[in-house]
Parts: structure tokens; sequence; C-alpha cells
């Protein structure tokens, strides 16, 4: 029999789609699993928290939201003091808010103060030791 001729050519292509066809099936197979494992409850989250973990934006934003609050919280504590008055507790509620709303919304700008603060300090200790 010819190996060029028309059914051996045929034959040939046949069993080469067959093998193209069972390595598809396996990779598609292969897929399946593994959006499968993706798709569990439990691996999404997982991935959702590695995700949140390792975002250094994300990371600041929650720093910066921490000290907005602490500072507008400390804001408000010095301008109240221990008085019960009631407009000075509205003042104090007004600027705990400022306070805290732009410090939240400028924390690369209180990051420097307070690094220029801090060195500041330290290099004061260091001379007066």
């Amino acid at each position: 029999m010819d190996h060029d001729s028309p059914s051996a050519v045929l034959n040939e292509t046949i069993r080469l789609l067959e093998i193209q066809h069972t390595y598809e099936e396996q990779l598609l197979k292969e897929q399946f699993f593994v959006t499968y494992e993706l798709l569990k409850p439990v691996n999404l989250l997982r991935s959702t928290f590695r995700e949140v973990a390792t975002s250094p934006f994300l990371l600041d934003n929650i720093i910066g939201s921490v000290v907005g609050l602490a500072t507008g919280y400390l804001s408000k504590k010095l301008v109240i003091g221990a008085s019960g008055n009631i407009i000075r507790k509205f003042v104090g509620f007004l600027t705990q808010v400022g306070v805290t709303n732009s410090v939240a919304q400028h924390p690369e700008t209180v990051r420097s103060i307070g690094q220029f603060l801090l060195n500041r300090f330290l290099r004061k200790n260091r001379i007066e030791s």
C-alpha cells in the first residue's frame, strides 16, 4: 500500500486529530479542576485575604484612617478638656471631624510632619546627651 495514497493520508490525519483531541481533552479536564479549586469559597476567601494583606495601597489607607481617627479624637479632647459646656462640646465635635478628615485625606503630609518632628526631637536629645 502506498503511503501517499488518499486513504493513507486520511488515516494519518485521523490519527493526528485523535492525538490532538486526547491532548486537548486532558488540558480541559486540568483547567476545569483548577477552576473548580479556585472557586471554592475557602479558596476565594484565602486569595482575597492574601490580596488585601499584600496591598500596600489598602494598608496605607487603613493606617491613614486610623491615624486620622486618633488625631481627631485627641484634638476633640484638647478642645473640650474637662468642660461640660455644650458649645465647647459642639466645637470639639467639629474639630474632631475636621482633623479626622484632613489627616485621613492627606496621610503623606501628616507622615512628613511626623518624621520632621521626630527627627528634630531625636536630634535635640542627642545634642543634650
